[in-house]
Order: structure tokens, then C-alpha cells, then sequence
């Protein structure tokens, strides 16, 4: 199985993200994560979506997203090329006796305690996903309570991809 990371810029329309993932679904094609918002111009939303599949699969799912009306441009994301990004949002049982331990592993990694209670943390942690999944990894001692993935947004490098809509 590959994987794809594919960029939509469409209309901010009503139902827009429901008709791409329909698509998807109609289809038989996986999504593994989907992210939506709105760009510097408010009339376009962009989307990000990673998926898999063989090579004709990933090339039939270009083609299908890019027949639909509401679709201005798709681009693929190479990783070479391309700049991912995730936010993870993770709740820890933290009591005093192990508090330190979790905060000590954040600050390895660069992460925000962004909430604290008497027996857990809430941890922000942004980077690509092998550096989430090895933060998520190294907590293995302690009990995530709840966790929330953003999935990728993503942006190509340099300015020669930039698509101009009117």
C-alpha cells in the first residue's frame, strides 16, 4: 500500500467536504485523515487528505476528485517537497508522584502542558507524524486517558507550486 497526501483548493461552499467524502465513500476509497479551513481568500476553502491504496487506485482517486464541481485546483504533496504538519492533543494521568516524569518527555520533545489538574495533564504536541507517534510511544508508562489527532496539513516548499485563484 502507498501513501498519498493530496491538496484540494475549492469553493467554500455548503456540503463541499461532505460531496469530496462521499466520493471516498461511494468509491471504496480510504481516507486516513482529512483536514479542512478556509485560506487567506475567505471564497476558497483548502483541504488535505492522506490516503492509500496501489498506484492505479491513487491515480483513479485524482482523477474523480478532480471532476467534481467544486474542486479549483488538487496538487500531490511529495514528502521531499512538501511541509506536514499535525497537532495532537493528549490527556495523561499525571498524580504528583509521576508528574514529572510526562513533563520531562515534553520538554524533549517540545510540547505545551496546557492543562493541569491534581491527577492529569493535557499535552499540545505539532510536528510530522513519526514525531507524534515516537512522543505517544515513549508514554507507554504512563495512561493516556484521551487523545485527539488533527491530521496533516500540509503546504508545498518554495513558491513555484503556489496556485492564484480569482
Amino acid at each position: 500500500m502507498n501513501v498519498r497526501v493530496i491538496q484540494l483548493l475549492v469553493d467554500n461552499t455548503s456540503g463541499v467536504l461532505s460531496r469530496i467524502s462521499g466520493l471516498f465513500s461511494r468509491r471504496g476509497y480510504n481516507i486516513e485523515s482529512i483536514t479542512a479551513g478556509v485560506t487567506a481568500n475567505p471564497k476558497y476553502t483548502r483541504i488535505t487528505i492522506v490516503t492509500s491504496g496501489d498506484e492505479d487506485i491513487l491515480n483513479q482517486i485524482e482523477k474523480q476528485v478532480a471532476k467534481l464541481i467544486d474542486v479549483r485546483d488538487i496538487k500531490v504533496l511529495p514528502p521531499t517537497e512538501s511541509v506536514y504538519r499535525e497537532l495532537a492533543l493528549i490527556k495523561v494521568r499525571a498524580t504528583a508522584a509521576n508528574r514529572q516524569g510526562v513533563i520531562s518527555i515534553a520538554d524533549i520533545f517540545r510540547a505545551n502542558i496546557i492543562d493541569v489538574s491534581k491527577d492529569s495533564l493535557i499535552i499540545e504536541l505539532t510536528g510530522d507524524q513519526d514525531k507524534i507517534n515516537a512522543f505517544i510511544g515513549l508514554l507507554e508508562g504512563y495512561e493516556i486517558l484521551e487523545l485527539a489527532r488533527t491530521g496533516i496539513a500540509g503546504l508545498s516548499r518554495g513558491t513555484d507550486n503556489v496556485t492564484y485563484l480569482q
